[in-house]
């Protein structure tokens, strides 16, 4: 006999605000990992960069390592299962090359055994306002194709941060079967105070999904400005929780059964079309003479 899956869960979202230094980050994430078990979570998640804060990428590359025997990794994995959680943590910056970085996200099983890792696929190139400006791309690689896990709860789809900005990617996640889709992020304050909110919203609502998003907040050890605002969405689109600039954990009962009802009363999914696109051109004006000035 199939077991049935549980019909509500509790989610924790857990939020940094990591600096430069590994060992005083996992230290602050673990406490809140801790007080979210505490209160009855069964899946928690981590923002990105949940281990580490650093720009400037040759210090990075100095105190990260590979995956096998990674510290941060190992810590965290011995803790989910200590505490019997499904523990997402948003992503570790893992070394694949001798100069170049994935952007890692995992999802641990309760027993502490990796159940699904994914690399970020869109990587953030951007010059914003006031001179604020990465490149993620000269030292990080991105990933090659999105990933799903099957948890008793349900089908997740993995994110990270900037892939909030693509839409087609949730799309595929909400039609491989995601009911509930992760988006740990550290969103820069700019973008945050512009985007972040209508852009959670928009990704739950086109499809239909549950969106989780921790994220990083504050003024970080290196100089940069995260928006925070960690926030969980329902398939309709409302707000069912938000924190806000602080670390902290904000929690929600989830019951995956208002996916499928938000599907049934937009069907967007199964109305996707193929299309071409056609640019028309505007027929040519045939040009006025020139009036002299009497």
């Amino acid at each position: 006999m199939t077991a049935s899956k549980p019909k509500t869960f509790r989610v924790a979202l857990v939020q940094l605000r990591s600096g430069r230094s590994i060992e005083p980050n996992l230290q602050a994430a673990e406490a809140l990992i801790r007080q979210a078990a505490a209160a009855g979570a069964d899946y928690v998640q981590t923002p990105e960069n949940t281990a580490i804060m650093e720009l400037e990428t040759e210090r990075l590359l100095a105190v990260i390592g590979l995956e096998e025997g990674n510290v941060p990794l190992a810590r965290l994995r011995a803790l989910a299962a200590e505490l019997g959680i499904w523990l997402h943590v948003g992503s570790l910056a893992m070394k694949v090359e001798p100069v170049r970085i994935a952007n890692r996200s995992y999802l641990i099983a309760p027993d502490g055994e990796i159940a699904a890792r994914y690399d970020k696929l869109h990587l953030f190139d951007v010059d914003l306002a006031g001179g604020e400006s990465y490149r993620e791309s000269r030292y990080y690689r991105p990933g090659s194709k999105a990933v799903l896990a099957d948890l008793p709860f349900g089908r997740l789809g993995l994110s990270i941060c900037y892939d909030l900005r693509f839409p087609a990617l949730y799309r595929a996640l909400a039609c491989a079967g995601a009911s509930f889709i992760a988006i740990p992020s550290a969103f820069t304050k700019q973008t945050g105070e512009a985007h972040w909110r209508v852009l959670l919203r928009a990704r739950a609502i086109e499809t239909g999904a549950f969106v989780l998003a921790a994220a990083q907040g504050g003024l970080h050890e290196n100089g940069r400005s995260t928006y925070g605002h960690s926030m969980i969405v329902s398939p309709w689109g409302e707000v069912l929780a938000e924190a806000g600039e602080e670390p902290g954990v904000i929690f929600v009962d989830i019951d995956l059964a208002q996916s499928a009802d938000a599907r049934a009363r937009i069907p967007s999914l199964k109305h996707g079309r193929e299309f071409g696109v056609e640019i028309a051109t505007a027929p040519a004006r045939p040009r006025m003479a020139r009036r002299e000035a009497s």
